[in-house]
Formats: C-alpha cells, structure tokens, sequence
C-alpha cells in the first residue's frame, strides 16, 4: 500500500460506524460472505444517477478494503442510469488521502488510473452507465448509493441481489467555502463504512 493512504487507513480505521449503519451494511456484508464461503467470485457495482462522485468513492474505496483485508477475488465496479463524467473533484480529494491519479484520456469523459500500491493493478475509473460493457452482466451486487438510481433503477438487470447502502451527495457544497471539507468527510465515510465491510468477513 502506497505510504500516504496506508496513513490514511490507520485513521479510517478509528472511525466509529453508527449501529444504525452497520444494520444497512450487514446485508451486504452477508451476501460476500457467501460468496467467500463459496469460492465464488465477488462483483459488486457501485450505482448512481451520474456515476460522478458517490458511486466512484463507493467503487474504490470497496476494492481498496478488500486489498487491506486480504478477501480474494473481490471486482468492483461502478456506473450510472447515465453516463456523464467523473467530478475532478472526486479525484483531488482521493489524492490528498493518499492515491496516486493518472489521467489516462483527454475526452469530455475522461478515464483514470488510481494508484494504491507499487505492485498492484490500478483502479480504472470512468463515467458510464451500469450496464456497460464494461461492467459485469450477471452475478453481481448491485450497490445503489444514491436515493434517485435506488428510485429510478427498480430492476438491475444481471444483479443478484440489490442493497441500498446510500450517501449524501458532495455536490450540494460545490462551489462552497465548504467543498474541499465535504467531498473529504464524505470520501472517509464510505471509506470507513467499507472497511467495516471487509473487516467482517471470515476467509
């Protein structure tokens, strides 16, 4: 693990996870497990309307706990009802928490590699729709992480199982005094939610 975000580990790891979110999370948490317990392949797409921020968080944020933890064959991925782009945003921010960025494409769309550890395959992020070609067809969680892909979404074709595991959006303080401090509060509350996640798995 990259020096920066093993730091920023350490500190997520003190985060305390409300009892009232673990009771959100415990469903999610059942269906890896089975998985695991299965020798089964883990997919898990991260869905939100724009897939611009949350679901982006959620996506890498996910595959990083899974790292942390040792859980073996955990994919994930990450897409939208529509394809817009990834917030630069979201990127600054996971920069300041330790990730390496490398912007792999130019479009109004463009794709990046997230760098977490030396030896590792980065993280490939980019705006689309769910289900892309991208991402899995079959065998896969859907994660719906915001209340208007949860609503607008009441099938994910392929999904084995949907959870509503869902998150305030940092758009709401864009252009704000308080941007910078909202998109890192909310980067580190999926990142400790997804660390409480894959702490509970038994491998």
């Amino acid at each position: 693990m990259l020096e920066n975000l093993s730091k920023t580990i350490t500190t997520i790891s003190k985060i305390s996870v409300p009892n009232e979110r673990k009771e959100v999370l415990n469903p999610l948490i059942d269906y890896i497990q089975n998985k695991v317990n299965s020798n089964e392949e883990i997919r898990l797409n991260f869905i939100c309307t724009h897939n611009s921020r949350r679901s982006h968080l959620s996506q890498i944020w996910a595959q990083i706990m899974a790292f942390q933890f040792g859980i073996q064959k955990v994919f994930c991925y990450s897409g939208g009802t529509e394809a817009t782009a990834m917030f630069p945003k979201v990127g600054e921010t996971l920069v300041n928490q330790g990730f390496e960025i490398q912007k792999l494409s130019e479009e109004q769309n463009p794709v990046y590699a997230f760098k977490f550890d030396a030896n590792q395959h980065p993280i490939i992020c980019f705006s689309k729709a769910y289900f892309d070609d991208f991402n899995p067809k079959s065998k896969f969680g859907a994660i719906m992480t915001c209340n208007n892909a949860d609503e607008g979404c009441p099938v994910v074709f392929g999904a084995e199982a949907r959870f509503p595991i869902k998150y305030d959006d940092p758009k709401a303080f864009d252009g704000t005094d308080l941007m910078n401090e909202k998109y890192a509060e909310r980067s580190l509350q999926i990142a400790s939610e997804m660390y409480y996640v894959f702490s509970q798995i038994k491998k």
